[in-house]
């Protein structure tokens, strides 16, 4: 076992930031940036929820069919 403290993982707004300024430079436009970033937050909360498009779209505050027509056109 390690007597090294263990280090705390940076700050949410930190790890943002980084990412935001890794997909600036890497020229990642900003609508291609708005479209993962969806896909992945509402699969990830899909994904808690067993794939229940109702209770994922009441967890996300919004409709159950604007939530279907988003997994539609995100191709979650």
């Amino acid at each position: 076992m390690s007597d090294s403290p263990v280090k705390p993982r940076p700050r949410l707004k930190d790890r943002i930031e980084l990412l935001c300024t890794e997909m600036v430079d890497k020229g990642i436009l900003f609508s291609e940036a708005m479209d993962q970033f969806e896909r992945c937050f509402i699969a990830e909360v899909l994904r808690r929820h067993d794939g229940n498009l109702i209770r994922t779209a009441a967890k996300l505050g919004m409709h159950r069919n604007t939530l279907s027509k988003k997994v539609k056109n995100l191709r979650i």
